[in-house]
Protein backbone atom coordinates (compact mmCIF):
# COMPACT_ATOMS: atom_id res chain seq x y z
CA UNK A 1 0.00 0.00 0.00
CA UNK A 2 2.95 2.34 0.49
CA UNK A 3 4.61 1.79 -3.05
CA UNK A 4 4.01 4.36 -5.31
CA UNK A 5 3.04 3.33 -8.69
CA UNK A 6 4.80 4.74 -11.67
CA UNK A 7 1.60 6.28 -13.14
CA UNK A 8 0.74 7.26 -9.45
CA UNK A 9 4.15 9.43 -9.29
CA UNK A 10 2.53 12.37 -11.66
CA UNK A 11 -0.46 12.18 -9.87
CA UNK A 12 0.99 13.29 -6.34
CA UNK A 13 3.73 15.61 -8.41
CA UNK A 14 0.80 17.15 -9.76
CA UNK A 15 -0.65 17.55 -6.48
CA UNK A 16 1.80 18.34 -4.30
CA UNK A 17 2.70 21.42 -6.66
CA UNK A 18 -0.99 22.27 -6.48
CA UNK A 19 -1.09 22.10 -2.96
CA UNK A 20 2.75 24.29 -2.73
CA UNK A 21 1.19 26.84 -4.80
CA UNK A 22 -1.82 27.38 -2.61
CA UNK A 23 -0.50 27.14 0.06
CA UNK A 24 2.11 29.92 -0.45
CA UNK A 25 -0.47 32.30 -0.85
CA UNK A 26 -1.75 31.70 2.45
CA UNK A 27 1.85 32.31 3.27
CA UNK A 28 2.43 35.24 1.33
CA UNK A 29 -0.82 37.02 2.62
CA UNK A 30 -0.04 36.00 6.30
CA UNK A 31 3.84 35.84 6.54
CA UNK A 32 3.90 39.66 7.93
CA UNK A 33 1.50 39.26 10.70
CA UNK A 34 2.03 35.07 11.99
CA UNK A 35 5.59 35.37 11.41
CA UNK A 36 6.26 37.65 14.65
CA UNK A 37 6.71 36.30 18.42
CA UNK A 38 4.18 37.14 21.15
CA UNK A 39 3.04 36.51 24.62
CA UNK A 40 -0.82 35.64 23.28
CA UNK A 41 -0.47 33.51 19.92
CA UNK A 42 -4.48 33.02 20.56
CA UNK A 43 -5.30 36.22 20.42
CA UNK A 44 -3.02 37.35 16.93
CA UNK A 45 -4.47 34.34 15.01
CA UNK A 46 -7.74 34.51 15.85
CA UNK A 47 -8.00 38.00 15.44
CA UNK A 48 -6.20 38.15 12.17
CA UNK A 49 -7.50 34.95 10.52
CA UNK A 50 -10.42 35.65 8.52
CA UNK A 51 -11.24 33.32 5.50
CA UNK A 52 -14.83 32.11 5.98
CA UNK A 53 -15.33 30.04 9.45
CA UNK A 54 -12.04 28.03 9.64
CA UNK A 55 -10.39 28.78 12.49
CA UNK A 56 -6.51 29.15 13.46
CA UNK A 57 -6.30 27.10 16.20
CA UNK A 58 -3.19 24.90 14.49
CA UNK A 59 -1.36 27.96 14.24
CA UNK A 60 -1.53 28.50 17.90
CA UNK A 61 -1.08 24.89 18.81
CA UNK A 62 1.89 24.53 16.93
CA UNK A 63 3.27 28.02 18.01
CA UNK A 64 2.72 27.50 21.90
CA UNK A 65 1.08 23.56 22.52
CA UNK A 66 -2.27 24.14 24.37
CA UNK A 67 -5.62 21.91 24.17
CA UNK A 68 -6.95 24.52 22.29
CA UNK A 69 -8.96 22.94 20.10
CA UNK A 70 -12.49 21.19 21.38
CA UNK A 71 -11.26 18.95 23.43
CA UNK A 72 -14.65 16.65 23.18
CA UNK A 73 -14.60 17.28 19.06
CA UNK A 74 -10.91 16.52 18.35
CA UNK A 75 -9.50 14.40 21.48
CA UNK A 76 -6.20 13.57 20.21
CA UNK A 77 -5.74 16.31 17.59
CA UNK A 78 -3.47 18.74 20.09
CA UNK A 79 -1.05 16.04 21.18
CA UNK A 80 -0.95 14.64 16.70
CA UNK A 81 0.74 18.77 16.74
CA UNK A 82 3.29 18.10 19.74
CA UNK A 83 5.98 16.79 17.82
CA UNK A 84 4.91 19.73 15.26
CA UNK A 85 5.12 22.24 18.40
CA UNK A 86 8.84 21.02 19.46
CA UNK A 87 9.87 21.25 15.64
CA UNK A 88 8.75 24.67 16.03
CA UNK A 89 10.30 25.75 19.21
CA UNK A 90 13.52 24.45 17.65
CA UNK A 91 13.22 26.83 14.64
CA UNK A 92 12.21 30.04 16.43
CA UNK A 93 16.03 29.56 18.46
CA UNK A 94 17.17 29.52 14.72
CA UNK A 95 15.65 31.65 12.88
CA UNK A 96 14.10 34.23 15.30
CA UNK A 97 10.69 33.83 14.27
CA UNK A 98 7.52 31.96 14.37
CA UNK A 99 7.67 29.24 11.30
CA UNK A 100 4.14 27.64 12.64
CA UNK A 101 2.76 28.73 8.94
CA UNK A 102 5.40 26.76 7.40
CA UNK A 103 5.15 23.57 9.43
CA UNK A 104 1.24 23.94 9.14
CA UNK A 105 1.47 24.38 5.02
CA UNK A 106 3.76 21.04 5.58
CA UNK A 107 0.74 19.21 7.54
CA UNK A 108 -1.70 20.45 4.79
CA UNK A 109 0.34 20.01 1.37
CA UNK A 110 0.87 16.02 3.26
CA UNK A 111 -2.17 15.44 4.00
CA UNK A 112 -3.76 16.69 1.06
CA UNK A 113 -1.20 15.15 -1.75
CA UNK A 114 -2.24 11.74 0.58
CA UNK A 115 -5.77 12.28 0.20
CA UNK A 116 -5.04 13.01 -3.83
CA UNK A 117 -3.65 9.64 -4.05
CA UNK A 118 -5.91 8.05 -2.32
CA UNK A 119 -8.56 9.39 -3.77
CA UNK A 120 -7.24 8.24 -7.44
CA UNK A 121 -6.30 4.81 -6.19
CA UNK A 122 -10.32 4.14 -5.41
CA UNK A 123 -11.28 5.45 -8.89
CA UNK A 124 -8.52 3.56 -10.66
CA UNK A 125 -8.20 0.43 -8.15
CA UNK A 126 -11.24 0.34 -6.17
CA UNK A 127 -13.73 1.00 -9.11
CA UNK A 128 -11.71 0.77 -12.04
CA UNK A 129 -12.51 3.58 -14.03
CA UNK A 130 -10.73 4.66 -16.89
CA UNK A 131 -6.62 6.15 -15.82
CA UNK A 132 -7.60 9.24 -17.63
CA UNK A 133 -11.37 9.38 -15.56
CA UNK A 134 -9.07 8.43 -12.71
CA UNK A 135 -7.62 12.05 -13.41
CA UNK A 136 -10.52 13.82 -13.96
CA UNK A 137 -12.29 12.66 -11.12
CA UNK A 138 -9.47 13.48 -8.75
CA UNK A 139 -9.40 16.84 -10.49
CA UNK A 140 -13.11 17.95 -9.81
CA UNK A 141 -12.80 16.02 -6.09
CA UNK A 142 -10.26 19.30 -5.12
CA UNK A 143 -11.31 22.17 -7.71
CA UNK A 144 -14.31 21.42 -5.02
CA UNK A 145 -13.91 25.46 -3.28
CA UNK A 146 -14.08 24.21 0.50
CA UNK A 147 -12.01 20.55 -0.27
CA UNK A 148 -9.54 23.30 -2.13
CA UNK A 149 -9.65 25.62 0.46
CA UNK A 150 -9.51 23.25 3.71
CA UNK A 151 -5.98 22.44 1.81
CA UNK A 152 -4.59 26.11 2.44
CA UNK A 153 -6.15 27.11 6.00
CA UNK A 154 -5.08 25.77 9.59
CA UNK A 155 -8.00 23.97 10.13
CA UNK A 156 -8.46 20.51 11.15
CA UNK A 157 -10.77 19.22 7.92
CA UNK A 158 -7.74 18.01 5.43
CA UNK A 159 -6.34 16.09 7.83
CA UNK A 160 -9.82 14.57 8.73
CA UNK A 161 -10.12 13.93 4.70
CA UNK A 162 -6.78 11.96 4.71
CA UNK A 163 -7.82 9.78 7.53
CA UNK A 164 -11.24 9.19 5.84
CA UNK A 165 -10.21 8.52 2.55
CA UNK A 166 -7.39 6.10 3.97
CA UNK A 167 -10.09 4.27 5.19
CA UNK A 168 -12.38 3.82 2.30
CA UNK A 169 -9.23 3.35 0.39
CA UNK A 170 -8.20 0.13 2.78
CA UNK A 171 -11.85 -0.85 3.25
CA UNK A 172 -12.13 -1.10 -0.99
CA UNK A 173 -9.50 -3.23 -0.87
CA UNK A 174 -10.94 -5.48 1.77
CA UNK A 175 -14.10 -5.69 -0.12
CA UNK A 176 -12.14 -6.67 -3.52
CA UNK A 177 -10.38 -9.31 -2.02
CA UNK A 178 -13.21 -10.88 0.24
CA UNK A 179 -11.24 -10.30 3.13
CA UNK A 180 -12.87 -7.37 6.18
CA UNK A 181 -10.90 -5.02 8.49
CA UNK A 182 -9.21 -6.81 11.34
CA UNK A 183 -9.23 -6.25 14.84
CA UNK A 184 -5.90 -3.91 14.80
CA UNK A 185 -6.34 -2.12 11.99
CA UNK A 186 -10.04 -1.16 13.05
CA UNK A 187 -8.50 0.20 16.26
CA UNK A 188 -6.04 2.02 14.71
CA UNK A 189 -8.34 4.00 12.37
CA UNK A 190 -10.52 4.59 14.84
CA UNK A 191 -8.08 6.35 16.97
CA UNK A 192 -6.53 8.30 14.16
CA UNK A 193 -9.86 9.05 12.41
CA UNK A 194 -12.04 9.88 15.94
CA UNK A 195 -9.02 11.68 17.05
CA UNK A 196 -9.04 14.22 14.88
CA UNK A 197 -12.33 14.28 14.93
CA UNK A 198 -14.87 12.56 16.67
CA UNK A 199 -17.82 12.09 14.98
CA UNK A 200 -15.73 10.71 11.80
CA UNK A 201 -14.60 7.84 14.02
CA UNK A 202 -18.11 6.64 13.44
CA UNK A 203 -17.43 6.13 9.63
CA UNK A 204 -14.43 3.45 10.74
CA UNK A 205 -16.68 1.23 12.08
CA UNK A 206 -19.45 2.06 9.50
CA UNK A 207 -16.49 0.12 7.04
CA UNK A 208 -15.58 -2.60 9.40
CA UNK A 209 -19.33 -2.74 9.41
CA UNK A 210 -19.50 -3.44 5.00
CA UNK A 211 -16.60 -5.42 5.20
CA UNK A 212 -16.95 -7.63 8.18
CA UNK A 213 -20.66 -7.80 8.13
CA UNK A 214 -22.19 -10.40 10.49
CA UNK A 215 -18.53 -10.70 11.78
CA UNK A 216 -18.54 -7.14 13.03
CA UNK A 217 -21.26 -8.40 16.08
CA UNK A 218 -18.73 -11.14 17.30
CA UNK A 219 -18.40 -10.03 21.13
CA UNK A 220 -14.74 -10.18 20.77
CA UNK A 221 -14.68 -8.04 17.76
CA UNK A 222 -17.26 -5.59 19.45
CA UNK A 223 -15.75 -5.16 22.76
CA UNK A 224 -12.22 -5.33 21.35
CA UNK A 225 -12.52 -3.13 18.38
CA UNK A 226 -15.53 -0.59 18.97
CA UNK A 227 -16.68 -0.66 22.79
CA UNK A 228 -13.03 -0.27 24.10
CA UNK A 229 -11.36 2.21 22.07
CA UNK A 230 -14.61 4.39 22.12
CA UNK A 231 -14.52 4.42 25.92
CA UNK A 232 -10.89 4.90 25.81
CA UNK A 233 -11.12 7.59 24.10
CA UNK A 234 -14.31 9.52 25.46
CA UNK A 235 -12.41 8.71 28.95
CA UNK A 236 -9.71 10.58 27.84
CA UNK A 237 -11.97 13.57 26.28
CA UNK A 238 -12.91 13.77 29.70
CA UNK A 239 -9.37 13.75 31.20
CA UNK A 240 -8.47 16.40 28.89
CA UNK A 241 -11.42 18.91 29.80
CA UNK A 242 -10.92 18.42 33.31
CA UNK A 243 -6.99 18.75 33.52
CA UNK A 244 -6.84 21.46 30.51
CA UNK A 245 -9.87 22.98 30.34
CA UNK A 246 -11.70 23.16 33.50
CA UNK A 247 -9.05 25.26 35.23
CA UNK A 248 -9.21 27.92 32.89
CA UNK A 249 -13.14 27.93 32.61
CA UNK A 250 -13.04 28.31 36.30
CA UNK A 251 -10.77 30.86 36.30
CA UNK A 252 -12.44 33.33 34.02
CA UNK A 253 -16.01 32.54 35.91
CA UNK A 254 -13.84 33.89 38.71
CA UNK A 255 -13.14 36.86 36.92
CA UNK A 256 -16.56 37.33 35.84
CA UNK A 257 -17.73 37.26 39.25
CA UNK A 258 -15.68 39.48 40.18
CA UNK A 259 -16.10 41.70 37.96
CA UNK A 260 -20.16 41.22 38.21
CA UNK A 261 -19.28 41.48 42.18
CA UNK A 262 -17.55 45.41 41.10
CA UNK A 263 -20.70 46.06 39.14
CA UNK A 264 -23.17 45.44 41.40
CA UNK A 265 -21.31 47.70 44.29
CA UNK A 266 -20.84 50.34 41.90
CA UNK A 267 -24.73 50.56 41.37
CA UNK A 268 -25.71 50.10 44.61
CA UNK A 269 -23.35 53.26 45.72
CA UNK A 270 -25.41 54.93 42.77
CA UNK A 271 -28.50 54.30 43.90
CA UNK A 272 -27.71 55.46 47.65
CA UNK A 273 -26.19 58.51 46.85
CA UNK A 274 -29.24 59.23 43.97
CA UNK A 275 -31.92 57.98 46.65
CA UNK A 276 -30.66 59.64 49.84
CA UNK A 277 -31.77 56.05 52.43
CA UNK A 278 -29.76 53.30 54.13
CA UNK A 279 -33.05 51.39 53.43
CA UNK A 280 -32.04 47.97 52.38
CA UNK A 281 -34.75 46.44 50.84
CA UNK A 282 -35.53 49.54 48.97
CA UNK A 283 -32.01 50.09 47.53
CA UNK A 284 -31.67 46.21 46.53
CA UNK A 285 -34.91 46.70 44.64
CA UNK A 286 -33.52 49.27 42.76
CA UNK A 287 -30.34 47.20 42.22
CA UNK A 288 -32.10 44.60 40.92
CA UNK A 289 -34.01 46.63 38.46
CA UNK A 290 -30.83 48.15 37.12
CA UNK A 291 -29.39 45.04 36.48
CA UNK A 292 -32.30 43.49 35.01
CA UNK A 293 -32.93 46.37 32.53
CA UNK A 294 -29.03 46.21 31.50
CA UNK A 295 -29.59 42.08 30.84
CA UNK A 296 -32.75 43.14 28.62
CA UNK A 297 -30.60 45.37 26.64
CA UNK A 298 -27.74 43.12 26.58
CA UNK A 299 -30.15 39.90 25.01
CA UNK A 300 -31.82 42.45 22.86
CA UNK A 301 -28.35 43.77 21.12
CA UNK A 302 -27.45 40.28 21.33
CA UNK A 303 -30.75 39.53 19.11
CA UNK A 304 -29.77 42.08 16.51
CA UNK A 305 -26.09 40.94 16.03
CA UNK A 306 -25.30 38.21 12.90
CA UNK A 307 -24.55 35.64 14.73
CA UNK A 308 -27.35 35.65 16.59
CA UNK A 309 -29.73 35.65 13.52
CA UNK A 310 -27.45 33.12 11.91
CA UNK A 311 -28.20 30.59 14.80
CA UNK A 312 -31.26 28.73 14.81
CA UNK A 313 -33.38 27.35 17.17
CA UNK A 314 -32.09 23.79 19.12
CA UNK A 315 -34.16 21.21 19.62
CA UNK A 316 -33.59 21.11 23.44
CA UNK A 317 -30.79 22.14 26.00
CA UNK A 318 -28.35 20.20 27.04
CA UNK A 319 -24.47 19.60 27.04
CA UNK A 320 -24.81 18.96 23.32
CA UNK A 321 -28.06 19.36 22.22
CA UNK A 322 -28.17 22.78 22.72
CA UNK A 323 -25.74 23.22 19.75
CA UNK A 324 -28.13 21.29 17.32
CA UNK A 325 -30.67 23.74 15.11
CA UNK A 326 -34.69 22.74 14.39
CA UNK A 327 -35.58 26.32 12.47
CA UNK A 328 -33.17 26.81 10.22
CA UNK A 329 -34.48 25.86 6.21
CA UNK A 330 -32.62 22.31 5.42
CA UNK A 331 -33.85 23.35 1.26
CA UNK A 332 -31.82 26.21 0.98
CA UNK A 333 -28.57 25.04 3.20
CA UNK A 334 -28.36 22.36 1.04
CA UNK A 335 -28.75 24.34 -2.04
CA UNK A 336 -26.70 27.11 -1.35
CA UNK A 337 -24.67 25.95 1.28
CA UNK A 338 -23.76 22.20 0.93
CA UNK A 339 -24.17 21.68 -2.98
CA UNK A 340 -23.69 25.23 -3.57
CA UNK A 341 -20.53 27.16 -1.36
CA UNK A 342 -19.21 23.89 -0.87
CA UNK A 343 -18.33 23.20 -4.87
CA UNK A 344 -18.67 26.84 -5.73
CA UNK A 345 -17.70 30.31 -4.03
CA UNK A 346 -20.62 32.68 -4.43
CA UNK A 347 -19.29 36.08 -5.42
CA UNK A 348 -21.68 37.84 -3.06
CA UNK A 349 -19.50 37.93 1.00
CA UNK A 350 -17.02 35.90 -0.29
CA UNK A 351 -15.46 33.71 2.31
CA UNK A 352 -17.61 35.89 4.76
CA UNK A 353 -18.32 34.08 8.15
CA UNK A 354 -21.40 33.48 9.30
CA UNK A 355 -20.43 34.85 12.63
CA UNK A 356 -19.15 37.92 11.65
CA UNK A 357 -20.18 39.47 8.08
CA UNK A 358 -22.12 36.88 6.09
CA UNK A 359 -25.87 35.76 5.81
CA UNK A 360 -26.29 32.33 6.19
CA UNK A 361 -28.06 31.84 3.02
CA UNK A 362 -25.94 33.77 -0.44
CA UNK A 363 -27.49 33.06 -3.71
CA UNK A 364 -25.77 32.96 -6.77
CA UNK A 365 -26.43 36.17 -9.16
CA UNK A 366 -28.45 35.53 -11.40
CA UNK A 367 -28.75 39.13 -13.03
CA UNK A 368 -25.87 37.83 -14.72
CA UNK A 369 -25.62 34.28 -16.85
CA UNK A 370 -22.80 33.13 -14.94
CA UNK A 371 -25.16 32.77 -11.83
CA UNK A 372 -27.28 30.18 -13.81
CA UNK A 373 -23.91 28.37 -15.06
CA UNK A 374 -23.23 28.32 -11.26
CA UNK A 375 -26.70 26.39 -10.92
CA UNK A 376 -26.35 24.44 -14.12
CA UNK A 377 -23.20 22.95 -12.99
CA UNK A 378 -24.81 22.28 -9.77
CA UNK A 379 -27.73 20.69 -11.16
CA UNK A 380 -25.62 18.54 -13.28
CA UNK A 381 -23.19 17.39 -10.78
CA UNK A 382 -26.42 16.33 -8.60
CA UNK A 383 -27.58 14.69 -11.29
CA UNK A 384 -24.31 12.36 -12.15
CA UNK A 385 -24.04 11.80 -8.64
CA UNK A 386 -27.57 10.14 -8.41
CA UNK A 387 -27.37 8.13 -11.73
CA UNK A 388 -24.15 7.05 -10.51
CA UNK A 389 -25.60 5.58 -7.50
CA UNK A 390 -28.20 3.57 -9.98
CA UNK A 391 -25.36 2.52 -11.59
CA UNK A 392 -23.37 1.33 -8.84
CA UNK A 393 -26.26 -0.07 -6.75
CA UNK A 394 -24.98 -3.88 -6.32
CA UNK A 395 -21.41 -2.39 -5.37
CA UNK A 396 -20.94 -2.24 -1.32
CA UNK A 397 -18.10 -0.03 -1.55
CA UNK A 398 -20.48 2.68 -2.61
CA UNK A 399 -22.83 1.89 -0.20
CA UNK A 400 -19.75 2.33 2.17
CA UNK A 401 -19.09 5.60 0.96
CA UNK A 402 -22.33 6.57 1.25
CA UNK A 403 -22.69 5.62 4.55
CA UNK A 404 -19.63 8.34 5.40
CA UNK A 405 -21.68 11.12 3.19
CA UNK A 406 -25.33 9.41 4.94
CA UNK A 407 -23.61 9.78 8.06
CA UNK A 408 -22.79 13.56 7.87
CA UNK A 409 -26.30 14.27 6.58
CA UNK A 410 -27.95 13.36 9.60
CA UNK A 411 -25.55 15.05 11.64
CA UNK A 412 -25.59 18.48 9.92
CA UNK A 413 -29.24 18.75 8.58
CA UNK A 414 -30.75 16.25 10.31
CA UNK A 415 -29.94 17.21 13.63
CA UNK A 416 -29.12 20.98 12.62
CA UNK A 417 -24.95 20.57 14.09
CA UNK A 418 -22.84 23.13 12.61
CA UNK A 419 -25.75 23.78 9.63
CA UNK A 420 -25.16 27.62 9.77
CA UNK A 421 -21.52 26.89 8.45
CA UNK A 422 -22.32 23.46 7.03
CA UNK A 423 -19.96 24.09 3.83
CA UNK A 424 -16.71 24.38 5.77
CA UNK A 425 -16.91 20.54 6.52
CA UNK A 426 -16.74 19.99 2.97
CA UNK A 427 -13.72 17.51 3.11
CA UNK A 428 -15.66 15.13 5.16
CA UNK A 429 -18.26 14.33 2.70
CA UNK A 430 -18.01 16.09 -0.96
CA UNK A 431 -15.55 13.58 -2.44
CA UNK A 432 -18.19 10.92 -2.20
CA UNK A 433 -19.84 12.51 -5.28
CA UNK A 434 -16.83 11.96 -7.55
CA UNK A 435 -16.85 8.39 -6.06
CA UNK A 436 -20.86 7.84 -7.17
CA UNK A 437 -19.85 9.60 -9.93
CA UNK A 438 -17.05 6.97 -11.21
CA UNK A 439 -19.76 4.31 -11.44
CA UNK A 440 -21.51 6.07 -14.06
CA UNK A 441 -18.46 6.59 -16.09
CA UNK A 442 -17.18 3.11 -15.75
CA UNK A 443 -20.59 1.73 -17.09
CA UNK A 444 -20.58 4.25 -19.60
CA UNK A 445 -19.03 4.24 -23.16
CA UNK A 446 -20.49 7.62 -23.66
CA UNK A 447 -17.34 9.83 -23.72
CA UNK A 448 -18.82 12.87 -23.84
CA UNK A 449 -19.39 12.49 -19.91
CA UNK A 450 -15.60 12.13 -19.43
CA UNK A 451 -15.26 15.55 -21.67
CA UNK A 452 -18.35 17.17 -19.57
CA UNK A 453 -16.74 16.54 -16.24
CA UNK A 454 -13.36 17.64 -17.39
CA UNK A 455 -15.29 20.97 -18.27
CA UNK A 456 -16.98 21.13 -15.43
CA UNK A 457 -13.61 20.47 -13.23
CA UNK A 458 -11.95 23.17 -14.98
CA UNK A 459 -14.69 25.76 -14.42
CA UNK A 460 -14.82 25.26 -10.73
CA UNK A 461 -10.78 25.59 -10.56
CA UNK A 462 -11.18 28.93 -12.83
CA UNK A 463 -13.94 30.05 -10.72
CA UNK A 464 -13.20 29.01 -7.55
CA UNK A 465 -9.54 30.01 -8.20
CA UNK A 466 -10.19 33.49 -10.13
CA UNK A 467 -12.38 34.47 -7.14
CA UNK A 468 -9.84 33.09 -4.27
CA UNK A 469 -6.92 35.34 -6.63
CA UNK A 470 -9.65 38.38 -6.90
CA UNK A 471 -9.94 37.85 -2.68
CA UNK A 472 -5.81 37.84 -1.59
CA UNK A 473 -4.94 40.65 -3.99
CA UNK A 474 -7.73 43.45 -3.10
Amino acid sequence: MLSIRKEERYVLLAAVIFFVLINAVTIAWYYDDFTVLTDNYRKLFVGKFHMSGFDPLTYQVISEWDTAYNVYRHPLLAFFMWPFYMINQGLIMLTGINCAIFITALILVSCSSLSALFMYRIFSEIIGVRKMDAWILTGLTFSMAYIMLSAMVPDHFIMSMSALTLTLYISGRKLKDGSALNLWQSVILFLLTAGISLNNGLKVFLSALFTRRRRFFEWRYLLLAVAVPSAMIWSFARWEYRHYVLPKELARQEIRQKKDKAMRALIRKKMEDSLGTADKAKIDAEVKKVITERARAKKQRDSKKIWNRNTGKPFMQGEFMRWTDKTTSRKDVIIECMLGEGIQLHKDHLLGDVLRNRPLIVRYDTTTPLGYVNYAVEVFLVMLFFMGIWKGRHSLFLWTSLSFLFTDLLLHVGLGFGINEVYIMSAHYLFVLPISMAYLLKESSIRFLSYALLAVTLWCLGWNGALLAGYFIV
